[in-house]
């Protein structure tokens, strides 16, 4: 039986990009959009990771791109990329604030740069402090579907594979925990999310997490 909750965060507890979010960063970077998402997604693991900073990636953005970005561009990609990942969904903030209260173990595993991480620790702490482990990839060296990230985290909350539920909404990241032995949840909405839960902790149920 799980003893731990462990989450992603975009696509679960955050948002993904909006489209206008999405037109506001393309608008910034000055590029055709298919061929700016491309670029911005085939580069975006090592950025992830921590292995380059955020005005690195917006130049080999650039580069990629066939163009230069001075400062102050970088300065405003890296502004706009922040702020279409910045919205929450409130119900799943409402269920982890109950799960927490009802003594459910709780924590996350993001794919993150260092910029974003910064910006959800100083806007988020107060719903990120019910989570006994953060694991920011960018911070510990390891991403999403990789192994090593999963194990990481197992490490740190001193449980076996097999003691965690890992719930994502990317299939592949919910393979990749699989085959470590994890008990896993697609997540499609916080309903589910929170029936995947109480079938692993009984003392706890859906109607914790409503108003």
């Amino acid at each position: 039986m799980p003893d731990v909750i462990l989450f992603d965060l975009f696509g679960v507890i955050a948002c993904h990009q909006s489209a206008p979010d999405k037109r506001a960063l393309e608008a910034v970077a000055g590029a055709p959009a298919a061929t700016f998402w491309d670029v911005y997604w085939r580069l975006r693991p090592p950025y992830d990771r921590g292995q380059v900073a955020g005005p690195g990636y917006w130049r080999q953005v650039g580069a990629e791109l066939g163009t230069t970005f001075d400062d102050d561009r970088i300065t405003a990609l890296i502004a706009a990329d922040v702020a279409s990942w910045a919205s929450v969904d409130t119900d799943m903030i409402r269920l982890i604030e109950r799960a927490a209260a009802a003594g459910v173990r709780l924590a996350l595993l993001s794919n993150i740069p260092e910029e974003l991480a910064s910006h959800y620790e100083h806007h988020h702490a107060q719903w990120l402090r019910h989570f006994e482990l953060v694991a920011f990839s960018s911070r510990i060296g390891h991403a999403k579907p990789e192994p090593a990230a999963f194990l990481w985290c197992c490490d740190r909350l001193g449980v076996p594979p097999g003691s965690v539920l890992f719930i994502d909404d990317t299939t592949v990241n919910i393979h990749a925990a699989e085959r470590l032995g994890m008990h896993t949840h697609q997540f499609t909405g916080p309903a589910g999310a929170a029936r995947a839960i109480s079938r692993v902790q009984p003392g706890w149920s859906w109607s914790d997490a409503m108003p």
